[in-house]
């Protein structure tokens, strides 16, 4: 019983890395890493929400929107990861598209936000504008890549249940360790497949071209606004863990991201 539980476990983790190998190989060049000193520029950059969309998506678009409403008291962010509209009137056409996804009921789980916008007329023009700049790629061509390292995580969790299972099974006069230790290959294929890809594909390698990465380089650069304390600017850059506000940082972080 033993053997069937491992072919099982063996047959899933040989499946899921597959298919990530497979999906790596058709996948375009990323960005090259940010070097130590910033590449020269035009002293023009990026706005906040097309700095945002370049290293984070749409979702990162969302995050940086509701954060500034929720600084300005025109939102509040709780930390179950629930917003609830204060001033229901939008200062852009951003802000207005993430009232529109809240809705009329002026609240709503800020996960719903985040695709609500994903899919508006705001987006839609600043995913257009970047585009046509040449900073952001058509399309997004590492959405095959999450869902096969998504397949690579439920691997590991089958792996882990047979070994339970395996273990559970065996007779009570017979050592566990040999059989765990067999449990162990595929198990390490899986975690260090999705380690090696997580290291090697950054989320900002989604959203932003090699000319959207040397931006975002820029923006990042010493004497630039993130580097002077503007949140917002390194909430567009780095995600939600750069806020300084704890109960920012839980309803960000506690809504999935």
């Amino acid at each position: 019983m033993g053997l069937l539980f491992l072919a099982v476990a063996v047959l899933a983790a040989a499946v899921a890395c597959l298919r990530v190998c497979r999906t790596a190989r058709a996948l375009p060049p990323q960005p090259p890493h940010p070097p130590a000193v910033p590449e020269p520029g035009p002293p023009c950059g990026p706005t906040l929400y097309e700095t945002a969309f370049l290293a984070g998506g749409p979702d990162r678009v969302a995050d940086v929107t509701l954060v500034s409403m929720a600084r300005q008291r025109r939102l509040l962010l709780a930390h179950t990861g629930w917003a609830t509209v204060v001033d229901p009137v939008g200062r852009d056409a951003v802000e207005c598209a993430v009232l529109a996804a809240i809705g009329s009921d002026g609240q709503r789980r800020i996960p719903a936000i985040r695709d609500g916008l994903a899919s508006t007329e705001a987006l839609r023009s600043l995913t257009a504008r970047l585009v046509a700049a040449g900073l952001a790629p058509q399309a997004d061509p590492y959405g095959g890549l999450g869902e096969a390292l998504r397949q690579v995580r439920a691997a590991a969790l089958v792996v882990l249940l047979a070994a339970a299972a395996a273990v559970w099974q065996a007779p009570p006069e017979r050592p566990t360790g040999p059989l765990l230790g067999w449990f162990a290959l595929p198990l390490v294929l899986t975690a260090g497949t999705w380690a090696m890809v997580r290291a090697e594909y950054r989320p900002a390698a989604r959203w932003a071209t090699e000319a959207g990465a040397g931006r975002l380089r820029r923006a990042a650069g010493p004497g630039r606004p993130a580097a002077s304390g503007d949140a917002l600017t390194a909430l567009a850059l780095h995600g939600p863990r750069v806020l300084d506000d704890p109960a920012l940082r839980s309803a960000l972080h506690s809504s999935g991201v």
